[in-house]
C-alpha cells in the first residue's frame, strides 16, 4: 500500500504531457531501426493494396457469380470485421512484439487471396466472402503498424506524427495503386478459368506476399521483449531511492517505457493512472475514436460507391477499369500535399492538422451534395469532390493515434492502438456497405449522412479544443 501511495505521487496527470517546453531532448526524437521501419511501412502499403485492389472489379465479380451491389460492398468491407475479432487472440499472445503478427498477416494474406481467386473456378459466390474474411485476419496488422509508429520504447514523442504521416503516405499509395492495378488486370482480362480479370488480383498478391514473407523473416529485427509481471514484481523498487533524495525532482512527463521502473505491479500502476484521467480527457479519447471511425467511413464509402455510381449514372456508364483509374488519379494527385504534411507535422500541432483536414473533406462533401441537387455532375466536378474528400480525410487520419500517444502514459499505447484501429475497422466495414448501397438509398441521402457525422465530430472538436493541445512532431 505504501508503494502505491509513492507511485501516485510520482504519476502526473496526463495533461502534463501537453507542450510545455521547446527544449531539446534526445529521447523525444528517437527512431526505430530503419530496416524494420521500412518493412512495417511496406507491409502497410501491401495491406492497403490488398484492401483496395478488388474495388474496381468486385461488383462485376459478384454479379458474375450471382451477387448484387450490396453483396459487393460487404465483400469490400467485411475483412475489417474479422481483423477486429482477430486482434483479441493476437494481442493476448504477441508479448508486445511485432514479428509474430507479421508472420500471421503474411500467412492469412496468402490464404485469403488464393480463396478469392479460386471462387471463379469453383463457381461459388461465398468463396469470395471466405477469402476476404481470411484476408481480414491479415488486416489486423494495420493496428500493429500504427502501434509501431507510436511505440514509446522505440519512437520519441516528437517523431510520432511524422511517422504517422509516412503511414498515411503508404495508405494513399495503396488506395491509388490498388484500384488502378485491379482495373488494369480487369481490362487485360487473361481469358482463362484460372487467371483472368476477376482472379488475377488474388494470384498476383499471393506471389507478392510470398516474396515479402521471406524478406521480412530475414531482415526484420523485433524490439526487445518486455519483462513479465513476475520479473517486475521481483525487481528491486527504485521509488524509495527517489524519495530519500530530497533534492531529486520527478520528471514532468510520464517515464519512457524503455526506462526500468519496476516499483509496483502493473495492475496497480494502470489503475493509478486511470484514476487520474478527467472527464475532459476521456472526451479527448472519445473524440479521436470518433474521427478515426469517421475518416475511414467516408473514405471507404466513396471508394465502394464510385464504381457503382459511375456505372449507373447516365452520363458516365464507366467500366471497372475506368472507375479504378478515376479513384487512383484522385488519390495520386493528393501526394504533393501529403508530402507537405510530412514536413508540416514537425511544426504544426496535431489538433490544427486534424481541423485542417476535416474542413477540406467537409468542403468536398458539401460541393458534391450541391452538384447532385443541381444536376451538374460531370467528370470535372466529380473529380474535384473526390480529390478534396480523399485529401482532407487522409490528412485527418495522420494524427488520431499520435495525438493520444502524446497525451497518455507509454503503458497505454497498446490499448489506445487497439481502440483507434477498431474505430478504423468499424468505419471501413460500415463505410463499404454504405457505399455499395449509396445508389439504392439515394445519393443525396448518402452524402447527407456523412455531412451529419462530420457535424458531430465538429461539436466534439470545438468543445475539446484546449484539451487537444500536444507537442509537435
Amino acid at each position: 500500500m505504501t508503494d502505491l501511495k509513492l507511485l501516485l505521487n510520482q504519476i502526473n496527470p496526463f495533461s502534463s504531457r501537453h507542450e510545455t517546453s521547446d527544449d531539446y531532448n534526445e529521447e523525444e526524437f528517437k527512431l526505430p531501426n530503419m530496416t524494420s521501419l521500412v518493412i512495417m511501412l511496406v507491409m502497410n502499403f501491401l495491406l492497403q493494396i490488398s484492401f483496395f485492389i478488388v474495388i474496381s472489379s468486385s461488383s462485376k465479380y459478384t454479379e458474375y457469380l450471382g451477387g448484387n451491389a450490396t453483396f459487393s460492398g460487404i465483400v469490400i468491407g467485411i475483412p475489417t470485421a474479422f481483423a477486429g475479432l482477430s486482434l483479441i487472440p493476437l494481442t493476448k499472445y504477441d508479448k508486445g512484439m511485432y514479428k509474430m503478427p507479421l508472420h500471421v498477416s503474411c500467412c492469412f494474406s496468402i490464404l485469403g487471396h488464393v480463396a478469392y481467386a479460386l471462387a471463379f473456378r469453383a463457381d461459388f459466390l461465398y468463396l469470395i466472402l471466405i477469402g476476404r474474411c481470411l484476408t481480414g485476419v491479415a488486416f489486423s496488422m494495420f493496428m500493429y503498424c500504427k502501434r509501431y509508429c507510436t511505440d514509446p520504447r522505440i519512437v520519441g514523442i516528437r517523431r510520432r506524427t511524422t511517422l504517422g504521416s509516412w503511414m498515411v503516405i503508404c495508405q494513399a499509395m495503396g488506395m491509388s495503386f490498388g484500384p488502378f492495378l485491379g482495373g488494369v488486370l480487369y481490362k487485360v482480362g487473361f481469358s482463362n478459368s484460372i487467371f483472368n480479370g476477376y482472379t488475377s488480383p488474388g494470384w498476383i498478391m499471393t506471389g507478392i506476399y510470398a516474396g515479402f514473407w521471406v524478406l521480412m523473416t530475414i531482415y526484420f529485427e523485433d524490439i526487445p521483449q518486455l519483462p513479465t509481471t513476475k520479473e517486475l514484481q521481483s525487481a528491486s523498487p527504485i521509488v524509495s531511492l527517489q524519495v530519500k533524495g530530497e533534492d531529486t525532482e520527478a520528471s514532468p512527463d510520464y517515464p519512457s517505457a524503455s526506462t526500468t521502473h519496476p516499483a509496483s505491479p502493473i495492475d496497480e500502476s494502470f489503475r493509478a493512472q486511470l484514476s487520474l484521467i478527467t472527464w475532459f480527457q476521456w472526451g479527448v479519447i472519445a473524440c479521436m475514436s470518433w474521427f478515426s471511425m469517421l475518416c475511414f467511413f467516408i473514405l471507404g464509402s466513396w471508394e465502394a460507391n464510385l464504381p457503382v455510381f459511375s456505372a449507373a449514372a447516365e452520363n458516365f456508364h464507366w467500366s471497372p477499369f475506368a472507375a479504378g483509374n478515376f479513384i487512383a488519379l484522385g488519390v495520386i494527385s493528393c501526394f504533393p500535399f501529403l508530402l507537405l504534411n510530412l514536413l508540416a507535422a514537425r511544426h504544426i500541432q496535431d489538433r490544427k492538422l486534424l481541423a485542417f483536414g476535416t474542413i477540406i473533406g467537409l468542403a468536398g462533401l458539401i460541393i458534391f451534395l450541391s452538384i447532385l441537387r443541381t444536376g451538374k455532375v460531370n467528370y470535372g466536378s466529380l473529380f474535384a469532390c473526390w480529390w478534396t474528400v480523399a485529401l482532407g480525410f487522409n490528412l485527418a487520419t495522420t494524427v488520431t493515434l499520435s495525438l493520444l500517444s502524446k497525451q497518455l502514459p507509454p503503458e497505454w499505447n497498446g490499448p489506445t492502438s487497439i481502440l483507434i484501429q477498431c474505430s478504423n475497422f468499424t468505419g471501413r466495414v460500415t463505410g463499404a456497405i454504405w457505399g455499395g448501397s449509396g445508389v439504392s438509398v439515394g445519393m443525396s441521402n448518402f452524402v447527407g449522412l456523412e455531412i451529419a457525422m462530420v457535424g458531430i465530430g465538429a461539436v466534439f472538436f470545438t468543445a475539446l479544443w484546449r484539451d487537444l493541445k500536444t507537442k509537435t512532431g
